[in-house]
């Protein structure tokens, strides 16, 4: 179904809200810039601020983008007969291929990220999504092998994919404050993902693979 043009100019209006708050945060900071400020400068309402984006946290990290569920989606989505860690590098590898915007492969992402940085909020915010990140992966893990959700294994494989995620954000955000180009990025972050498989090897690629629908019986 085609997108409607009152969800079309929705869909405009929160890209605009965003992206001038963006430019406000990098240019002031985080914490000097209030909501009423970005609206004005948005041109439109404080109320129709909160309309799309319920806390000022979420103007940089919207909650569609940076999901706690992100890396145990990519591991519910993985092929059938695909380890969950394969299935992980496979989806970072097509977003750093397709450019993805939310990993932020763009020009200006790592003045983005260095606002962030400096913004104890938007800090421990991050820090927080990587811990909830860590256990929803943990928490798939071991349910699709039968563990404990506290078991050893589930919880250490999860902590690895964890690192290698943050990793390649903050490989990116490094490359793009001192300035190389979103393709000269790309292959840094792409030669990451390989080393990481590389070093990864053997049980950890074949652990928790997916159900073949053909070994069903």
């Amino acid at each position: 179904m085609s997108e409607g043009l009152r969800e079309r100019k929705k869909r405009e209006t929160r890209r605009h809200v965003r992206e001038t708050a963006l430019g406000l945060f990098v240019e002031r900071g985080f914490e000097h810039v209030t909501i009423a400020e970005v609206a004005a400068a948005a041109g439109v309402s404080a109320n129709t601020v909160y309309n799309y984006f319920e806390t000022k946290e979420n103007l940089v990290l919207p909650p569609d983008e940076a999901s706690p569920q992100r890396l145990a989606d990519m591991v519910r989505g993985r092929r059938p007969g695909e380890g969950a860690v394969p299935a992980v590098l496979r989806t970072l590898r097509g977003e750093v291929r397709s450019r993805d915007r939310k990993l932020g492969l763009t020009d200006g992402f790592g003045r983005v990220l260095e606002m962030m940085r400096a913004a104890p909020t938007l800090t421990a915010r991050l820090e927080d999504l990587g811990r909830q990140m860590t256990d929803a992966l943990a928490a798939v893990l071991a349910e699709e092998t039968g563990d404990s959700p506290t078991a050893p294994l589930p919880r250490v494989v999860a902590a690895q994919v964890g690192a290698l995620h943050s990793l390649v954000y903050a490989e990116i955000g490094r490359r793009t404050a001192i300035g190389e180009e979103p393709d000269t990025v790309a292959a840094a972050v792409l030669d990451i993902l390989g080393a990481a498989e590389e070093l990864l090897g053997g049980h950890i690629l074949t652990y928790a693979r997916g159900k073949d629908p053909q070994c069903s019986e």
